[in-house]
């Protein structure tokens, strides 16, 4: 049966916004997977989508500490209608980033991952699908932030989708 996901990264409330955009959070309230790829740097958005989704898999990033990083791991791995879905922060400089993900990587079909706020989708010589949802609230050089949906179904990810969120 197809598994809906929505993926984000780099939330950054509230440092950078109040709350997650509309469109983000209706996503969210659709969503079978939701996965969070770090920097959420207040423990309170980790409660609020851990109560409103069906599921979630998170991990901590680089300005996540305290409760965060006592309750999240710095990998997450899944296994989602045969998809084996891995997610991390931090994956290094865009230079190398495929040979380098595809070696930590090699039993994993998709990585999501965040750091950059830059949406990201390439695909290594392994077959390893590298994503990276950009941020809802932290657009940095980009024109709108963003996250991204997907379906996981029979071992495939499909549908993927970047979604812009309005300023």
């Amino acid at each position: 049966m197809p598994l809906s996901l929505v993926v984000t990264s780099d939330t950054h409330l509230p440092k950078r916004a109040r709350d997650l955009p509309h469109s983000l959070w209706d996503a969210v309230d659709a969503a079978d997977l939701v996965v969070h790829a770090g920097d959420w740097v207040d423990v309170a958005l980790l409660d609020l989508l851990e109560a409103r989704s069906r599921r979630l898999l998170a991990v901590h990033g680089n300005n996540d500490h305290g409760p965060l990083r006592e309750r999240l791991p710095e990998v997450a791995r899944a296994e989602v209608e045969g998809l084996r879905i891995a997610v991390v922060h931090e994956t290094g400089d865009a230079k190398g980033r495929e040979r380098r993900c595809a070696a930590r990587f090699p039993d994993t079909d998709v990585l999501f991952f965040g750091h950059s706020h830059i949406p990201w989708d390439s695909t290594t010589g392994t077959g390893l699908r590298l994503l990276n949802p950009g941020s809802p609230t932290d657009r940095r050089r980009q024109p709108h932030g963003t996250f991204l949906t997907a379906v996981a179904d029979r071992g495939a990810l499909t549908a993927v989708t970047f979604h812009p969120v309005p300023r």
